[in-house]
């Protein structure tokens, strides 16, 4: 499958936990700041990524949310915002 393009946002009140939501979402972003990532996710991507955030969050106090971004419509960049990109190439940690 090809990929498609998210926002992955979190909300994770531990610090701990929040620099580690932030270094596993960051291995996978192609653009974004603070807690929301443009990530470009095929399947086994967005498992992986859903995998290792569930092992490092707590469901009982953190959230995390998968939104896909529509291709059809033009992305609005405001600010100093850039807008997402799809590299030649990914590396992951």
């Amino acid at each position: 499958m090809p990929r498609k393009l998210f926002l992955v946002a979190y909300d994770v009140r531990e610090p701990t936990r929040l620099a580690k939501a932030l270094k596993i979402v960051r291995g996978f972003a192609c653009g974004g700041q603070k807690s929301a990532y443009e990530c470009w996710l095929d399947d086994a991507d967005h498992g992986e990524l859903s995998d290792r955030l569930e092992s490092a969050l707590d469901a009982r106090e953190d959230s995390i949310a998968f939104v896909p971004l529509s291709l059809r419509q033009p992305v609005t960049a405001l600010g100093v915002a850039e807008p997402p990109r799809d590299p030649d190439y990914y590396y992951i940690d």
